[in-house]
C-alpha cells in the first residue's frame, strides 16, 4: 500500500497529533485547494489533506450500523514491549503537550479501548484503540504470542 489519506478539519492540529505518534511530513503539497502532507511513521505513510467547511466525522467506532473504513491498524510489536505503558507515556506526552500549547491544537488523548488481549486466528495479541484529533479510531496492536 502506498498511503492511507485522512481527512480532516485541521491539518495543524493533525500533524502535532501524529508527530507524537511517531510520525514525520516526507512531504507538504497542496491538492489544488487545500492544504495537504505525506508524514512516515510506525512502518507506513498517511496523507493528511486539511478540507474546507468541515463536517463532523461518523462515529465509526462506537456505531454498530457504520459501514465504511473503521480504522487504521499499526503493529507495535517490533516497536515496545508493552501495549498499555506506550499508551500510558503516550497519554502523558500529550497532557505535556496540551499543558504547555497556548492554543487548542491539541486536546488530551481519547482512548476508545483500554489494551486488552484478543485472540485472532492463531495468535494472541494486546490491541488498543484511540481516536485522532478528528475522532477517527486508530488501532495499536501487539503479537503476544503463537498458538500451536
Amino acid at each position: 500500500m502506498h498511503h492511507a489519506s485522512i481527512r480532516t478539519a485541521n491539518i495543524h492540529r493533525a500533524i502535532a497529533f501524529y508527530e507524537h505518534l511517531g510520525f514525520t511530513i516526507s512531504e507538504r503539497f497542496t491538492t489544488g485547494y487545500t492544504l495537504a502532507c505525506w508524514m512516515e511513521g510506525l512502518g507506513g505513510r498517511i496523507e493528511l489533506i486539511q478540507i474546507p467547511e468541515p463536517k463532523p466525522a461518523p462515529d465509526a467506532f462506537a456505531d454498530e450500523h457504520y459501514v465504511g473504513y473503521y480504522h487504521l491498524s499499526f503493529d507495535l510489536t517490533e516497536i515496545t514491549p508493552d501495549l498499555p505503558s506506550w499508551l500510558t507515556n503516550l497519554q502523558e506526552r500529550m497532557l505535556i503537550a496540551v499543558a504547555e500549547s497556548q492554543t487548542e491544537e491539541l486536546q488530551p488523548l481519547k482512548v476508545l479501548l483500554e489494551p486488552t488481549q484478543q485472540q485472532i486466528g492463531d495468535r494472541i495479541y494486546e490491541v488498543a484503540f484511540i481516536a485522532d484529533t478528528d475522532g477517527l479510531p486508530l488501532e495499536f496492536i501487539r503479537v503476544l504470542a503463537k498458538l500451536p
